[in-house]
């Protein structure tokens, strides 16, 4: 615990060690602690599950008090963690209007921001979308069964069916 901020550090069940790494961390790393769901069309599309929120994103929010409200991301604020988006407003006591500060695990990115090409590379590495399948398939390869598990019924709770 003698360092300020390590990137070989792994793990602690200890909050106090969990808290002093995400506080100490670069801005590199702080970064990728900005990541948020991204719509299911969009993930099956890129296939990818999240990314980091960027400005000009549009983003829906999932939980919260602002819950279903939608808008574009007009501040990313890695120093505090979060995410500030045009159309979401609150009133102060003297009568201004200032954006809320979302915490990014509570968004749905339902648009990306595609002009940066450093962003665009992120997508590139990751296959498209996988060829259609021939027609003359069977029914159990195109439900995705395994080879030997034709006419198989799944067993609850595992993956596979198999122990």
């Amino acid at each position: 615990m003698k360092q300020k901020w390590s990137s070989k550090w792994k793990a602690s069940k200890q909050p106090r060690k969990q808290r002093k790494f995400r506080i100490n961390a670069p801005m590199h790393v702080r970064h990728k602690f900005m990541a948020a769901h991204i719509s299911p069309d969009l993930r099956r599309q890129f296939r990818k599950r999240s990314i980091p929120v960027r400005k000009g994103d549009e983003i829906r929010v999932m939980k919260g008090g602002s819950k279903g409200l939608t808008g574009s991301v007009e501040r990313v604020d890695l120093k505090k963690l979060k995410v500030y988006v045009g159309g979401i407003n609150i009133k102060k006591v003297d009568g201004s209007e200032v954006l809320i500060a979302l915490e990014p695990s509570n968004l749905m990115i339902t648009k990306l921001n595609l002009d940066d090409k450093m962003r665009q590379r992120v997508f590139d590495r990751v296959p498209r979308e996988p060829e259609k399948e021939p027609e003359g398939k069977a029914k159990s390869e195109k439900k995705g069964l395994k080879d030997g598990m034709k006419g198989k019924e799944l067993k609850k709770g595992t993956k596979d069916g198999l122990k």
